[in-house]
């Protein structure tokens, strides 16, 4: 494996904190490793949301499927992210897709991320699994006055075929959105959940329906001949179709394809203890999902627990010093948006990677020049719905199948970033310019 953070940044160390953990325990979610030589139709790297997606499709069309992840599964950003299951997966503005793809193609990529939460809903329905789910749709709240929701507002109108609601910086207190806000839009599409609960059910489902799923199972090299052979520290899995589902914890050379074709990026999270009435009462006491409108974005939610998740972009480096300054920084950000709640504590802290493609767009589809390979990735922290879109997307596509809509945008493979393995470099200039624009 060759990967473009230090070796922290793929450590248990940065997950140790994990609020989500004390819900569903790592030991409930660790797999075997793969032993010896086994056989599948379809071989998955990475049983996050995305792989799991796949592999639950594949299945249940009697397709054989085995999944390998390095860790166990939802190790990565499945298992650690916000919870927030949401629009988005592409950063590209409307004008740049309209000049790349035009118009059309833009809405139709836009309802494709309309679909995504919808099938994470009624996955969660079919399944019958309890992921904690609330908030009706998802808030951004300006954080300087200068801000302006109008024109945004339009767009979502045109995109989603919805009605946002703007609020006033007068009306937030009422709503229980308390804090330095000056105004707020909400969309009525999405909702918050527990991440691992939901992928705690996706890796039961996919088991039921005859999955194999190997943990602490690292692919190590991948060769082609009459299939794909991927082999592992204990043993090697062959079959005539694999999909690449690491997103942010991808390696450059698992396939060579991958290099440079991604970026990851830092997110950290800290979650409250549980809070009082009388806490809650001096503060933020909505239960939407929300985010601020910073380039740099903090977001955060309130619990059904009664707990506070506050999390934000940023981090560039990864070490236990790094760690340890991002979580000071992350502390200090929380008690000025919260200043009533500068005594409670944040017991859980952790974080992960988000993943970034130089298109600005996700990305499902074949691996050029390596026929019956697929790739999904780069859902610009916005992967639970995406990247569970993205898992049945590539099952179509095995499959001959049309299940879903695969917008045309996520069939064009990304560029390549400059400075190759050294391109987290571009991120130092691009954070300095977003905390500049923030102020």
């Amino acid at each position: 494996m060759r990967r473009i953070y230090p070796d922290h940044a793929y450590s248990d160390a940065r997950s140790d904190g994990c609020y989500w953990a004390t819900t569903v325990p790592d030991s409930a979610l660790e797999r075997p490793p793969l032993l010896g030589a086994q056989k599948a139709d379809v071989a998955i790297i990475g049983a996050g949301f995305t792989g799991l997606s796949a592999a639950l499709a594949l299945a249940q069309a009697g397709v054989s499927v085995a999944l390998l992840d390095a860790g166990f599964p939802g190790w990565g950003a499945s298992g650690r992210n916000g919870g927030f299951c949401c629009l988005g997966g592409a950063m590209a503005s409307d004008l740049m897709l309209d000049r790349q793809f035009g118009k059309p193609a833009r809405l139709a990529y836009r309802q494709a991320e309309i679909a995504a939460v919808h099938h994470v809903a009624t996955t969660l329905d079919t399944y019958k699994i309890q992921a904690q789910t609330h908030s009706k749709g998802e808030t951004q709240l300006a954080h300087k006055s200068s801000i302006d929701f109008t024109d945004q507002a339009r767009a979502i109108e045109e995109n989603y075929g919805v009605s946002p609601i703007l609020h006033s910086k007068s009306e937030l207190p009422a709503l229980g959105m308390s804090g330095p806000f000056h105004s707020a839009l909400t969309t009525p599409i999405g909702f918050g959940l527990n991440p691992r609960r939901y992928l705690a059910g996706l890796l039961s489902a996919a088991k039921a329906a005859g999955v194999r799923v190997f943990g602490r199972s690292p692919v190590q090299n991948i060769t082609h001949s009459a299939g794909y052979h991927l082999a592992t520290p204990q043993g090697i899995l062959s079959a005539e179709n694999i999909i690449v589902a690491t997103n942010g914890y991808a390696s450059e050379d698992l396939p060579p394809w991958m290099a440079a074709r991604y970026l990851p990026a830092q997110s950290s999270v800290i979650v409250t203890r549980e809070m009082t009435k009388t806490e809650l009462a001096n503060g933020w006491n909505s239960d939407q999902a929300a985010y601020d409108s910073r380039t740099l974005l903090h977001y955060f939610r309130l619990m059904p627990g009664r707990r506070f998740l506050f999390g934000m972009r940023g981090g560039l480096n990864s070490s236990a010093a790094s760690e340890a300054r991002n979580r000071r920084k992350i502390r200090a950000d929380f008690e000025a948006m919260f200043p009533a709640w500068a005594h409670v504590e944040t017991p859980y802290h952790w974080s992960g990677m988000v993943c970034l493609s130089a298109n600005l767009t996700p990305f499902a589809g074949a691996i050029p020049e390596m026929p019956g390979a697929y790739a999904g990735f780069a859902y610009h922290g916005n992967g639970v719905a995406m990247g569970s879109y993205t898992g049945v997307l590539l099952a179509d596509q095995i499959l001959g199948t049309d299940k879903l809509h695969r917008p045309k945008l996520m069939a064009q493979p990304p560029k390549r970033f400059p400075l190759g393995r050294a391109r987290r470099a571009l991120m130092y200039a691009a954070y300095a310019a977003a905390t500049l624009r923030d102020l």
